[in-house]
């Protein structure tokens, strides 16, 4: 088989059909360089791998630079993790071909599965799928979210909750306070939401509550829509102590009994704080609260 010649035809035959039918370009795309990457994968086999350089030299001669090695890299990755997985077939056709390109570097199929799944559920542009993976987002779940998403399990408002949570330092304070770090939250509360997951929506801060004859003031009340239930939120700047959890079991408590409606969900509870203390959450017995931690990150 002439590889080159086959791989040359169908490239060509891709450009004059995105001409002709526009509103089809990426299916065609992905269909051309599913067959390209199969070809230099095959040739590969033959010739050896410096046969995409060679390849590519011509083709840029003769077509355009945009046959270069490392499109024509691309298009051989697509073709052996994404169309070739068990797993990834049946979403290679789900995004655009620049979205494939931001996962030919990792290597688990399942974090791959993980990035085109919130890709299509959050209708994620190649720069913010590109932010969500240089920040290390499938690694800073939890090991169980980990195996329910590869075994297809249903999730909860909890799974998709990154630890640590990240939090953008973009005003350079050199000491955080609790104030300063809610601050930094608010500033930034798109970012912030995403961390927490899903769903989540802002309420307000400092939102007061009456216990007893005293107020109290809860650090961030949210809203999950996806799951229809409130969300306390308290920020600590130490680490996790044991009157954290009664503190937000109390607030938790009176959500529920004062502001939640009779068709939504109980109130859960996140208290994001400078260090965790797994023996303190081992003896919490509300599995309705979280407990995570934060990390600044000075831009």
């Amino acid at each position: 088989m002439n590889y080159y010649k086959e791989i040359k035809t169908e490239l060509i035959n891709n450009e004059v059909y995105k001409k002709v039918k526009d509103y089809s370009k990426n299916k065609s795309d992905l269909n051309t360089y599913y067959k390209v990457g199969k070809l230099l994968s095959e040739a590969g086999k033959h010739y050896g791998e410096g046969i995409i350089k060679e390849y590519s030299t011509k083709l840029s001669l003769e077509l355009g630079r945009i046959y270069n090695a490392r499109n024509l890299y691309n298009m051989k990755q697509y073709y052996i993790k994404i169309c070739s997985s068990e797993i990834l077939q049946p979403l290679a056709a789900k995004l655009n071909w620049s979205h494939y390109c931001e996962m030919f570097s990792i290597k688990d199929e399942y974090i791959i599965f993980y990035y085109i799944q919130i890709s299509i559920k959050l209708n994620l542009s190649k720069r913010e799928l590109r932010i969500k993976i240089k920040n290390s987002e499938y690694e800073r779940l939890d090991e169980n979210t980990k195996l329910k998403l590869i075994n297809n399990v249903d999730t909860n408002v909890q799974d998709f909750i990154k630890n640590p949570i990240l939090i953008k330092n973009n005003s350079d304070y050199l000491e955080i306070s609790e104030k300063i770090l809610k601050r930094l939250i608010l500033e930034d509360i798109d970012n912030f939401l995403s961390e927490l997951g899903n769903g989540f929506s802002y309420i307000k801060n400092e939102y007061k509550i009456k216990l007893g004859d005293k107020y109290n003031y809860i650090d961030l009340l949210l809203f999950n829509i996806e799951y229809n239930c409130y969300v306390v939120l308290e920020l600590k700047i130490t680490e996790l102590k044991k009157e954290h959890i009664g503190q937000i079991q109390t607030y938790m408590n009176y959500i529920d009994k004062n502001i939640k409606k009779i068709n939504q969900d109980k109130t859960i509870g996140i208290i994001i704080c400078k260090k965790d203390n797994t023996y303190i959450m081992e003896y919490c017995s509300d599995e309705r609260i979280l407990c995570k931690e934060y990390k600044i990150i000075n831009i």
